[in-house]
């Protein structure tokens, strides 16, 4: 088993956290235009999807709790390295904590050593400081490249 966990605390209501990762049109300006589709039932489709309509990564929505938890299955579809390791799962959590909601991350794969989890441990600080960064001052961050 491979984990990545990565927490923040953003001046934010867990309502507005919650419309900002789950609302296409908002995800699109802090995850570099790319958009989380999924109606947010479980058992439902999930998937990333660019602004140019190019699906990242596929998956199925297992657990949703609004506005403390979601919990979604899923798999790489544009690496074949990373697809071929099959399904991860991520798991948001928000709690309240004074005027700040403490957002924690959790992406876990069932491999060692896995080249996925490898990737997102470096997207993740890029797309939630992009998040962070629109919600406290109103202007995601520009795209970060490079490690």
């Amino acid at each position: 088993m491979s984990s990545f966990v990565y927490v923040t605390y953003i001046r934010t209501t867990p309502a507005k956290l919650w419309e900002a990762l789950t609302t296409p049109q908002f995800t699109r300006q802090f995850w570099f235009g790319i958009a989380q589709e999924t109606t947010w039932q479980v058992g439902a489709e999930w998937k990333l999807v660019g602004s140019e309509g190019k699906i990242y990564d596929t998956g199925e929505v297992l657990e949703c709790d609004p506005p403390r938890r979601y919990v979604v299955k899923w798999r790489n579809e544009f690496k074949p390295e990373l697809k071929e390791e099959g399904y991860s799962r991520c798991v948001m959590e928000l709690a309240p904590e004074g005027d700040t909601v403490k957002l924690t991350v959790t992406h876990t794969i069932d491999r060692e050593n896995s080249q996925f989890l490898k990737a997102v441990s470096g997207g993740w600080p890029k797309v939630l400081s992009g998040l962070k960064s629109l919600l406290e001052t109103g202007k995601a961050l520009p795209e970060i490249h490079g490690k």
